[in-house]
């Protein structure tokens, strides 16, 4: 139950964002005052400066005109509900797939999905990544039967439809965005085995080894998902693509790998 106080705090807080809900008549008589309409344009902006910082891709892709304006509309719609404000916005992919203004740029929720994977893979636990070399000391028997879990700062996705991982990248780094682009469904992996995070194109049936690795399959487990997803999938291939991305966990740091008895 609300203390009078916790009462009071809620409502101011409501009323920062929307002075026309203000029904506790203490908050309703300060949100008459001028100093009100500073006070809650500083908290708008502070809001809104935070989206652009979150979603930077984005707001380059659109312009800083076009995605304060949306972000106006994004802030009073769902407000912060946490303190932090490096994880606020994670509904910005969702607001924007149904923004009119943005729908014909299809591939911007996509776009803004990344910007929010890559704070999380900043954002992620430290861990050392899994030794190619001790792996390949097990026999190709023992491999099939390890479980390696995702590294704790890896993020991946797959789009179906569009391009989105290479409108992403491109502008992320600033490369020549005027290179034709094939339009077909992509993947993208963002990891952070040292210090940096990293990004690398990825295949559907890496997702799917993935996705399998992630509920505790055992290799040979995760390569028959993958196979599934992508009958001709060069899963060899596939598997030391993402040991060379950082995307297990060392057994160093937990029981990652570990071998299922027979």
């Amino acid at each position: 139950m609300n203390t009078p106080g916790g009462a009071f705090q809620q409502a101011f807080a409501e009323a920062l964002f929307d002075p026309s809900q203000a029904m506790h008549p203490a908050v309703r008589a300060l949100a008459q005052q001028p100093a009100f309409a500073v006070y809650r344009n500083t908290v708008m902006k502070a809001c809104i400066d935070a989206l652009q910082a979150n979603f930077p891709t984005v707001a380059q892709l659109v312009g800083e005109e076009w995605f304060r304006a949306a972000a106006t509309l994004y802030v009073a719609a769902d407000v912060p509900r946490d303190g932090r404000l490096l994880h606020y916005g994670g509904g910005f992919p969702d607001f924007l797939r149904g923004f009119e203004p943005a729908a014909e740029l299809v591939y911007l929720p996509g776009v803004a999905q990344l910007d929010i994977l890559w704070r999380e893979a900043h954002a992620a636990s430290d861990a050392p990544a899994a030794d190619a070399a001790r792996i390949a000391q097990h026999t190709p028997e023992q491999i099939a039967g390890l479980t390696l879990t995702p590294h704790p700062a890896a993020r991946w996705t797959w789009f179906d439809a569009q391009p989105v991982y290479s409108i992403w990248e491109r502008n992320r780094r600033q490369g020549d965005l005027g290179e034709e682009l094939d339009w077909r469904g992509e993947g993208a992996l963002l990891t952070r085995p040292h210090d940096t995070v990293n990004w690398h194109e990825i295949t559907r049936a890496g997702c799917a080894f993935l996705d399998a690795c992630a509920d505790g399959s055992s290799l040979a487990d995760a390569a028959e998902h993958a196979l599934a997803a992508v009958p001709e999938a060069d899963i060899s291939g596939v598997f030391a693509s993402l040991l060379r991305a950082g995307a297990f966990i060392g057994a160093s740091a937990s029981s990652a790998i570990n071998e299922r008895a027979p």
